[in-house]
């Protein structure tokens, strides 16, 4: 049984459903929560209210109707809890640790994202050095803000300003 049957059938009650689809997912969700937050409260609170939060809203799941997967919405559900999460750190001026922006193997996201965005635009993507990219994934990608990027990368915001502005550019010549 696909993960999208496991969400059709959490909307209609079944517990066992939900712990299948949990037990599937939960695991590679981590993983990916970690590579954008190194706080283990942080990641273990976001898993939370997004299994909670896939538990009362499985019945929304538009699934492969519109193009897309029981995975890719709980990714979706957990990377905006995730933000939130970074900005109520942000407001309380307590930012989480971040994780060094060091990466030994292409990220799943950057997997999806190469097979899903247009060849020209994926091209010009992965062309783009590690760096530039980090920062483009994050506020263009996960909706993060100067702030929220700075205090995810651990760099100052001026930085963020620079790196965002040098890859829109390198985006543009390249598309061009």
């Amino acid at each position: 049984m696909d993960e999208e049957k496991l969400i059709r059938l959490t909307a209609k009650g079944d517990r066992a459903a939900f712990e299948e689809f949990y037990r599937r997912t939960s695991p590679w969700l981590i993983v990916r929560l970690r590579r954008r937050c190194s706080d283990e409260q942080v990641v273990a609170d976001v898993l939370q209210e997004t299994y909670l939060a896939v538990w009362r809203a499985a019945g929304s799941f538009a699934g492969s109707v519109t193009g897309g997967s029981a995975v890719g919405w709980v990714w979706t559900i957990a990377a905006r809890r995730l933000v939130d999460a970074f900005r109520r750190r942000a407001h309380h001026a307590q930012p989480p640790p971040t994780m060094l922006a060091v990466e030994l193997a292409p990220a799943a996201e950057d997997e999806a994202l190469a097979t899903t965005v247009g060849d020209d635009v994926g091209d010009a993507l992965r062309r783009l050095a590690p760096e530039l990219r980090a920062v483009l994934q994050a506020m263009v990608l996960d909706g993060l803000t100067v702030r929220e990027t700075s205090i995810l990368l651990g760099l100052p915001e001026g930085t963020v300003k620079t790196r965002a502005r040098r890859a829109r550019i390198a985006m543009r010549e390249a598309m061009s």
